[in-house]
């Protein structure tokens, strides 16, 4: 094997982790899926399908906030706790059986995406102390590969039932993964301090140092800012794929289920490769490379053919991960363990805000313009950000920088430790 998975896999926590990450993926996907199909059967409206989507990501906007408290607690059991919370934050879901009950299942899809940007930055700060360095760009590859992996059947099987038995079997599917992830994370072996008491008397502080060491960080900054023009163009494309489905493709809404199957396939591709290649570029390359990528698979849907549109897909689902994967790698790379948490949490945010804002906006401009107008747009604007990303001043990412790595935590206002210094420093 070429790439470092198998050097990664034979670590005790990253199989358990991995697992986790398999079940309650397979969970979220198939939940994503349903929870568009299910508004659109109820209500019978596009704009309300595209804005369940909005609605798991509109939690991102907060996120400095709700990260910071992967900062303040213990973050394995902080994992186990927040997936039994999901388990039962699903149940109401039992009751919605006509558009007069769609709220529930709009008030649960905020919950679940609070809980998703809680779950991110926990995970994000405890495989930075369990994953060797040099291997974080194949775990962060396979995570996603498990992640979206989980779009080849949970898509699929998402569909199946809800056609056979309605959007509650669906959730309760859910909830038996956030269940069967919990208790993966329960067999993790890792020592954790607890949290200074100075610092969880200092939340906002704590926030405010999260915010300031990225935007401090040159290297962090540039690809994050890439990546967050490219999640903006992500929403538009994702609002519009019920209308891709129904007036461009004329098949009914559930076929939504093989397009993201078929982007699955192009996402586990990429997330096997992703350590591989970028031990071979840079992180900025990589970037820009999957930004290309995406770009031109969204400008591909405008073409009114299921098998031009299926290749689209799978061209989408290699490239869109492409500048999460660097980003994050970076971020555990670059920041010290004591901010991880906050600072992989605003990340989060800024990479994935644009694309809530951009869902509710796509979601609004299908009533008014045709959606292979919005598609080209939005491929054009991914395109501009790849050449911005390739062409911007060069920045070391491959070997991180200790004296960068200490001026950005003291401009944030944070003292790094002294066994986490250089020597001499």
């Amino acid at each position: 094997m070429g790439w470092g998975g198998r050097r990664v896999l034979r670590d005790r926590n990253v199989v358990f982790y991995l697992s986790g990450v398999v079940v309650s993926g397979f969970g979220s996907s198939a939940m994503a899926l349903a929870s568009g199909v299910w508004t659109k059967s109820l209500t019978g409206s596009d704009s309300l399908a595209a804005l369940t989507t909005f609605c798991v990501w509109a939690p991102t906007l907060l996120g400095p906030l709700i990260g910071t408290l992967a900062d303040r607690a213990r973050r394995r059991p902080l994992l186990i706790w927040t997936n039994l919370g999901m388990a039962m934050v699903l149940l109401p879901l039992l009751a919605v059986r006509s558009s007069n009950e769609i709220w529930i299942l709009f008030a649960v899809l905020i919950v679940y995406g609070s809980s998703s940007v809680l779950l991110d930055a926990a995970e994000a700060a405890l495989v930075a102390t369990a994953v060797p360095e040099t291997l974080r760009g194949d775990f962060n590859g396979l995570r996603m590969t498990a992640n979206e992996g989980m779009k080849l059947v949970a898509p699929l099987l998402g569909a199946l039932l809800f056609v056979q038995f309605g959007g509650t079997a669906v959730a309760l599917l859910d909830a038996a993964t956030f269940l069967l992830a919990a208790m993966a994370f329960t067999l993790i072996r890792v020592s954790e301090p607890a949290p200074r008491p100075a610092e969880v008397q200092r939340w906002s502080v704590q926030v405010a140092e999260g915010i300031r060491y990225l935007r401090h960080h040159p290297v962090l900054r540039r690809l994050v800012l890439a990546g967050a023009a490219t999640m903006g163009v992500a929403g538009l494309n994702g609002a519009s794929v019920y209308a891709v489905v129904d007036a461009g493709l004329h098949r009914p809404p559930a076929f939504a289920g093989v397009l993201y199957a078929v982007q699955g396939i192009g996402s586990v591709v990429i997330g096997l490769f992703a350590g591989a290649l970028l031990r071979r570029m840079s992180e900025r390359v990589f970037a820009a490379a999957g930004i290309m990528l995406f770009a031109v698979g969204v400008a591909l849907r405008v073409i009114p053919s299921v098998p031009v549109v299926l290749l689209a897909s799978a061209v989408i689902g290699a490239g869109l991960p492409c500048v999460l994967i660097a980003a994050m790698t970076a971020v555990q790379r670059e920041t010290p363990s004591e901010l991880l948490g906050r600072v992989a949490a605003t990340a989060n945010s800024l990479l994935f805000a644009p694309n809530a804002i951009a869902l509710a906006t796509g979601a609004g401009l299908l009533a008014l313009v045709d959606h292979r107008v919005l598609l080209l747009v939005a491929g054009t604007a991914a395109a501009i950000t790849a050449a911005s990303c390739l062409l911007g001043r060069r920045d070391r990412t491959h070997v991180a920088a200790p004296e960068q790595h200490i001026r950005s935590a003291r401009k944030a206002g944070v003292e790094v430790p002294p066994e986490q210094r250089p020597r001499g420093q």
